[in-house]
């Protein structure tokens, strides 16, 4: 095997141990918080700084648009499925593939929560921030990162450039 496609395989074995590692730790983190939380209990950390609460989201970022869990199902699902063909499209840059591996792996942990609960269970909780949870904190990331690209990294500003006809 060829050095170019042995670093190939070993980033693309690093994006699927991301996934794996979010998602899990993910999934974890709310299986534990719902069996040792009730809703709207809160047990301080660091008093006044940092709190497990747990809280049922039925909206999006910040609690926005609450009641509409159909609708975010539909709209995560169609997400998913274009950072998918992202992912494979052999422009994107490994930064940007990445940064779609954090979105992706957040997404799919919300949508868990959203097809199966109903809503999304939150429990971090910054005090002065609104509760969120881990698949928040990756998908928050992956955008930092795509920012960061679109500002920094001339070689992702290129690939989000529409594509000459051929």
């Amino acid at each position: 095997m060829s050095t170019s496609k042995r670093k190939k395989l070993k980033f693309h074995l690093f994006l699927l141990f991301l996934f794996i590692f979010i998602l899990a730790v993910d999934r974890f983190s709310k299986y534990y918080i719902l069996k040792k939380l009730s809703p709207y209990q809160s047990i301080p950390i660091i008093k006044n700084i940092f709190h497990l609460s747990l809280v049922y989201n039925t909206g999006v970022a910040f609690g926005m648009f609450k009641g509409g869990n159909f609708i975010f199902i539909i709209i995560s699902f169609l997400l998913i499925l274009y950072i998918i063909k992202q992912l494979k499209d052999v422009r994107t840059q490994r930064n940007l593939k990445i940064a779609f591996v954090l979105i992706i792996s957040g997404a799919i942990g919300n949508l868990i929560d959203r097809v199966f609960l109903g809503y999304v269970v939150d429990f971090l909780d910054l005090r002065i921030w609104p509760v969120f949870n881990f698949a928040d904190t990756s998908i928050s990331l992956g955008i930092i990162l795509i920012i960061y690209s679109l500002l920094i990294k001339k070689d992702a500003r290129d690939y989000f450039k529409p594509s000459s006809p051929r």
